[in-house]
């Protein structure tokens, strides 16, 4: 049995942070950027998961949750993210938002 890509979270309230994109062609480092981005969040204090996808169309979005605002804030100041949004802008995508919210509810099913 594989690990599901649906993120574990904790019981609300916690923050989302909501990336969608649409990539240039071509990968130009993006995918080693990808990875090494994943790796850090996940080193962040009030990470809580990520869930990632993208389609053959280069459309994608990316979930990452986060236990609080300060959270947010100090992974936004990352350095090392800071040179990935650079080069995303001038190599990696035509075009993303970023949106941030936080969860009040969640449910879900998960087959035994």
């Amino acid at each position: 049995m594989t690990s599901s890509p649906v993120a574990k979270t904790p019981e609300p309230p916690y923050y989302i942070v909501t990336f969608a994109s649409r990539r240039t062609a071509g990968d130009h480092g993006y995918d080693n950027m990808g990875d090494e981005m994943e790796r850090l969040a996940r080193e962040q204090p009030g990470f809580l998961g990520l869930e990632s996808v993208r389609g053959a169309d280069g459309f994608g979005l990316t979930n990452s949750y986060w236990a609080d605002e300060e959270s947010i804030a100090a992974w936004k100041n990352n350095v090392r993210l800071l040179t990935a949004q650079r080069l995303g802008r001038e190599r990696w995508y035509e075009d993303y938002q970023v949106r941030v919210g936080k969860i009040e509810r969640q449910y879900g099913f998960e087959r035994p």
